[in-house]
């Protein structure tokens, strides 16, 4: 395959007028032997790399934390069809039954390989039990649990190793022990937390390596009490998510993030749920009821109960509404949450070898045009 006249997106992090060739399912070289091959004119179009989506809980009805193979091959299926060809869903703060359960069919499910117009699933991102029950958010607060060495293992062993992310509150009892036993095999992310600047800084010096949903679920920055937010800023390495759905966080804050942080340290999240890809109606996260109405999704008191926007659409929003720059804003869909799932070797950018995941977007409307997933054409 060829993919002519697009403006793409290179590992230099700028877009440039170049073809794409691609031989089975890999990126290949301009000349790689082609013979008889299928050329796609992109004109007026840019080409970036398939999106890597590592927090998320569900779209179209499902939720990861169904515990079943269908749920978690049906969000695939459509995260695949927006433009996210690499998925790493999100648990909740559930019991250990539960959580050993969802483990189990996520492993089950990485075993059977790479699925026909799916988005590849990475792994899992463990949110919760380990969080604050003060800032326990959508969380639900009946199975929080202290944080325990022991109880990760179990779940880890279940899961064939597929926990990428363990998102913790570094304040609870046990939690530095947690973070120096498990930061070497994990990343490591502060979340849910009341943790003050000394004790996420302490965190961050043992091992944790990334922020959830910053700004959400963790105490505000002020000029006396910076908290985890301005500990994060003084590190210098590490990553930070961000919710750019237009309800999480002002366009002002995102821009202000992107000032503090740099594009090289931010990754850009959907956190979505079931309600995602659906109408308006009454749905469940965790158990526990939520509302959808437009953008908004709320428990029964009011708590912003994740997003019901797909990570597309919120790079559509950082670029379009919020002024964030496109090259910006893809890295932090692509490259960034790559790296952070330690997939970036095959996955994330437009090279040769790696898989030939790439997303042709109008130039001016960001509007999908093409999803390629993986050396093929992905129909509707």
């Amino acid at each position: 395959m060829r993919i002519r006249n697009a403006s793409v997106y290179t590992e230099e992090g700028k877009f440039e007028p170049k073809d794409i060739f691609i031989k089975d399912a890999f990126f290949a070289d301009c000349d790689a032997e082609r013979g008889e091959e299928q050329v796609i004119d992109a004109s007026g179009c840019v080409a970036i790399p398939g999106l890597t989506d590592i927090h998320f809980h569900g779209c179209m009805g499902h939720d990861f934390c169904d515990g079943t193979r269908e749920a978690i091959d049906a969000m695939a299926a459509y995260e695949a069809s927006v433009g996210v060809t690499n998925i790493v869903p999100a648990s909740m703060t559930l019991s250990e039954d539960m959580l050993l359960a969802i483990c189990r069919t996520a492993k089950a499910y990485k075993e059977e390989g790479v699925q026909d117009k799916r988005a590849h699933f990475q792994g899992i991102n463990m949110e919760g039990p380990f969080v604050s029950t003060v800032k326990k958010g959508a969380q639900n607060g009946e199975y929080i649990h202290k944080p325990d060495q022991e109880m990760f293992a179990r779940l880890q062993e279940a899961s064939g190793n597929c926990v990428k992310l363990l998102d913790i509150a570094p304040e609870e009892e046990g939690a530095m022990e947690l973070i120096d036993k498990w930061h070497d095999q994990v990343v490591i992310s502060l979340a849910h937390t009341c943790a003050d600047y000394d004790t996420a800084s302490e965190a961050f010096r043992r091992g944790a390596s990334h922020v959830t949903h910053l700004y959400n679920a963790m105490n505000p920055y002020t000029h006396r009490a910076p908290g985890l937010i301005g500990a994060a800023a003084d590190e210098e390495k590490g990553h930070v998510e961000l919710i750019c759905d237009g309800v999480h966080i002002h366009p002002a804050a995102v821009r202000t993030t992107f000032k503090i942080f740099g594009d090289d340290r931010i990754i850009l999240i959907s956190d979505s749920m079931r309600a995602t890809g659906l109408e308006d109606g009454d749905y469940t996260l965790g158990g526990q009821y939520v509302k959808v109405t437009g953008s908004l999704a709320t428990l029964k008191d009011g708590t912003i109960a994740g997003s019901v926007t797909n990570l597309m659409d919120c790079m559509r929003t950082a670029v379009l509404k919020m002024g964030i720059p496109l090259e910006s804003a893809v890295k932090c869909v692509t490259v960034n949450p790559a790296k952070c799932a330690g997939i970036y070797e095959t996955c994330g950018s437009i090279t040769p070898g790696k898989y030939a995941d790439v997303i042709l977007l109008d130039k001016e409307d960001l509007s999908l045009k093409q999803v390629i997933l993986r050396g093929k054409v992905l129909q509707a």
